[in-house]
């Protein structure tokens, strides 16, 4: 396997739920930190949602391996941030016996 080209930071955040004052609550993504990645566009579709249309494309986003239980450790309840741009975290997996990099299997929606 060859080495990553990790050439792009992305923010990664985690959502956080907070009290909105009235018995329930909103939620916020809270940024965990920066961690350079390397996004490779994967299959692309579209489709109608809420009645809207949405594009949706998948993307293999590779990063440097941490540790299971480690903040810096992506997964999929969270998101990568990259400008406006917001890549939703599916899966997470080691891309080696290594274990040296991980792959985050994403999908960035747009409203068309």
């Amino acid at each position: 396997m060859s080495r990553p080209h990790l050439n792009r930071p992305l923010v990664l955040e985690a959502p956080q739920r907070v009290n909105d004052g009235a018995g329930g609550y909103t939620e916020q993504w809270q940024p965990l930190g920066t961690l350079w990645a390397q996004v490779r566009a994967r299959t692309g579709r579209e489709a109608v949602q809420g009645g809207v249309a949405v594009s949706r494309m998948g993307c293999k986003i590779t990063v440097r391996a941490a540790p299971q239980g480690s903040p810096e450790r992506p997964g999929p309840e969270q998101r990568f941030r990259e400008g406006t741009r917001v890549f939703v975290i599916r899966a997470v997996t080691e891309s080696d016996a290594d274990g040296r990099y991980l792959i985050c299997f994403a999908d960035e929606e747009v409203a068309v």
